[in-house]
């Protein structure tokens, strides 16, 4: 670890920092139906989507009403990208004959991009054409994101309202994340990527003859404008199979500090956002205080360990001045290796620019537990922040029963319903990780795709489907997990792990928004200082830690203690 390596840290996180407000005021003006200052271009479009779709946007929705409104856009959309990349041979701009998928990875990549996911199964520049990349993957990363959004949203107006029988209205939730939030910044960014040096075109390929005179065939396409949104939106689905470590996804420093900031910048504003929209900022700043120190640490912790190196490779003769560069770009160094990382796992994004897999047991811990705490660090767009009011939800609960006091949050009473949904909502995650690894761990047409023998193989099928759960997408690297059992088994997981915790969600906005919201009394629990904070945390960490620390144990913990002993599985 150098000063130079903070420093680079450091002023990653002020530069997100000083994004926070005037972004989320942006977009709680926006989702607030006030005028906004794209208002003058979008709005003409907004309307006429309406007009075109039979809209009515002063119409609200009930909760059940919001909620199938969500499944039954998603259902489309993943029938839509299904039929793309099944049908994808007879399709346009697909200049390298590429075939459609097969049925299973079909399956899985639709669940994938739709759940806003990205996990990939494939590797993009040799199985997708320029058309299913656009007209399928780039639509779902827009769309899928502002489906997130939207679920925020309307848990955000069940605690600024009172007494209220609706939650807004889905359609023009999902249309203003779109046009107001998604489509300029990603437009703005695509751009700056462009100038970077990433590819933007709709060529498939060029020739290159190298140093000693062989023709090379390198892939190229529309890099630019998919990365915008693949990085904003919090999907993380490269248009290479080597994501954001390869020089055309992720050229340079700059391209590199660029790619995070854009996973932190709408996230963490929307946290901002929600403390705005309910009147009370602080709770908003509480909320990112923790999702803040959660990075830090975790950043800190896989930069240490990496910077360290690993004892094994130090004792056969490697040079351990640079620490363990296996699997990373010396483009990007320790410090930007191990911030990617942490705010790529923290976040639900799962882009990577060094492979997770080669860290070392310390270091690839990190990342897997940071995605089993929920994705809420500070998550998804929209998901992260909902994720983060359930975490809140039962945190004011297990206070309540501390000082003998009904538990409150925002002026609203929660009750049992709300608990159960909260439960309901937060129980599916180990119940996909857990269940469908601990199969796979013993199915023999499962454990054969395996890399790694040993406490690492395990690690990789446990990390796989945390991340499929998590609607993450990084992979650990070493898994090959193009089968008919890896493809519908974490599709199926992705599914669980959108949808399952969405609707518990949703049913949760529509009890608190019917609930009046009361003043806070000398009797009401604080939700905005320190103390909290820290009870929230604890919840956060016992919640992933009691439930995945058993698997961790005999996975990455186990290779993290063998390794300082110099052994190897």
């Amino acid at each position: 670890m150098t000063i130079t390596g903070w420093l680079q840290i450091g002023l990653l996180f002020l530069i997100v920092a000083a994004l926070v407000k005037p972004l989320g005021l942006y977009m709680a003006s926006v989702f607030s139906g006030e005028r906004s200052l794209l208002a003058p271009v979008f709005g003409p479009v907004e309307r006429g989507f309406y007009a075109a779709a039979g809209i009515r946007p002063d119409e609200e929705q009930g909760w059940l009403a919001y909620t199938l409104s969500m499944l039954a856009f998603s259902m489309a959309g993943f029938a839509a990208l299904y039929t793309i990349l099944r049908l994808q041979f007879y399709l346009p701009l697909n200049a390298q004959g590429f075939a459609g998928m097969s049925p299973d990875l079909a399956f899985n990549t639709a669940a994938s991009f739709v759940t806003n996911t990205n996990w990939q199964s494939y590797g993009g520049e040799t199985t997708l054409s320029n058309f299913s990349q656009m007209a399928g993957l780039t639509v779902q990363n827009l769309v899928s994101a502002a489906t997130g959004i939207a679920i925020a949203m309307a848990l955000t107006r069940a605690f600024a309202r009172s007494s209220a029988r609706t939650v807004g209205n889905f359609w023009v939730d999902l249309t203003r994340s779109t046009l107001y939030v998604l489509l300029p910044l990603s437009i703005l960014v695509a751009l700056a990527f462009a100038a970077m040096g990433l590819p933007q075109t709709l060529d498939a390929s060029v020739s290159a003859t190298t140093l000693d005179g062989a023709q090379q065939t390198i892939a190229i396409g529309p890099i630019a404008s998919q990365e915008a949104i693949k990085q904003l939106g919090t999907n993380g689905g490269g248009f290479l199979n080597a994501n954001a470590a390869h020089p055309f996804e992720n050229p340079t420093a700059l391209s590199n500090y660029l790619n995070i900031v854009s996973m932190l910048a709408i996230s963490a504003a929307l946290v901002y956002a929600f403390g705005q929209m309910v009147g009370d900022r602080r709770q908003g700043w509480t909320f990112l205080a923790v999702t803040a120190l959660f990075l830090l640490v975790g950043t800190g912790v896989i930069y240490w360990a990496e910077s360290a190196g690993n004892p094994i490779l130090s004792a056969l003769g490697v040079d351990p001045a640079l620490g363990n560069m296996e699997g990373k770009e010396v483009r990007f160094g320790q410090a930007m290796s191990a911030a990617y990382a942490a705010v790529t796992t923290g976040l639900s994004d799962g882009g990577v620019n060094g492979m997770h897999g080669s860290f070392t047991g310390l270091g690839g811990l990190v990342p897997m537990f940071l995605i089993q705490l929920g994705e809420v660090l500070p998550g998804g767009v929209g998901s992260g922040l909902y994720g983060m009011i359930v975490f809140a939800i039962l945190a004011v609960f297990v206070a309540g029963l501390m000082v003998g006091r009904t538990p409150e949050l925002l002026g609203k009473k929660i009750e049992g319903r709300e608990m159960k949904y909260a439960m309901l909502a937060v129980l599916i995650l180990p119940l996909a990780i857990l269940g469908f690894a601990a199969i796979s761990s013993m199915l023999p047409i499962a454990v054969a795709s395996v890399g790694t023998s040993g406490p690492h193989g395990l690690s990789e099928i446990l990390y796989a489907f945390t991340s499929a759960a998590g609607n993450n997408g990084s992979a650990f690297g070493g898994l090959s997990a193009n089968t008919p059992w890896y493809n519908t088994t974490l599709g199926i997981a992705m599914l669980l792990g959108r949808f399952a915790y969405a609707v518990p969600v949703l049913a949760m906005a529509g009890s608190i928004a019917a609930k009046p919201r009361a003043a806070a009394t000398a009797g009401t629990f604080p939700t905005t200082t320190p103390l909290f904070a820290g009870l929230l945390s604890g919840i956060i960490l016992i919640m992933g830690g009691l439930q995945f620390f058993p698997a961790l144990s005999l996975g990455p913990i186990v290779e993290h203690f063998a390794m300082l002993a110099g052994q190897t599985f």
